[in-house]
């Protein structure tokens, strides 16, 4: 089983120190933009934005990864990478929103029980996920068989 970060009591995420340095930098690109406002579109026309919507909350950590060159949208994202479950990383996207799992902590701007706050923050809950196609980078994480 990949193991999973730590959530510190203010919000900060704290990668397993077997992580991949890839998944190191999502989690530490993650933890500076943590509590930064919701703003549609944000972080679609600079990674260093006022504040960021799930699609460029998604991005930027993915960036800060060396896996994306521009910010995608919820659609894109829905493209993006190889189909399926990674082993560190899952998106989960459809046309309306996008978020991720990174090292078993989800990655998101809603669903969350962390509230002082409208923008991108960790939470140790997973969300309903009907409805969202699976993906994960590639040339990094090889898809784990669901059992």
């Amino acid at each position: 089983a990949t193991p999973t970060a730590r959530l510190l009591r203010d919000g900060r995420a704290v990668a397993p120190p077997s992580a991949p340095p890839a998944v190191k930098a999502m989690i530490e690109a993650a933890n500076r933009i943590r509590h930064r406002p919701y703003v549609w579109g944000g972080g679609h026309r600079s990674w260093n934005a006022r504040g960021y919507d799930c699609s460029g909350s998604v991005s930027y950590v993915m960036h800060a990864a060396g896996l994306l060159e521009s910010p995608l949208d919820s659609t894109g994202f829905m493209r993006w990478g190889g189909g399926g479950a990674g082993s560190w990383v899952r998106i989960y996207a459809n046309r309306e929103h996008v978020f991720a799992v990174i090292a078993g902590l989800r990655w998101d701007t809603s669903y969350s029980e962390d509230g002082d706050r409208s923008g991108p923050g960790w939470s140790e809950q997973l969300r309903p996920t009907g409805g969202f196609r699976v993906r994960h980078p590639l040339g990094l994480f090889r898809a784990t068989p669901l059992a």
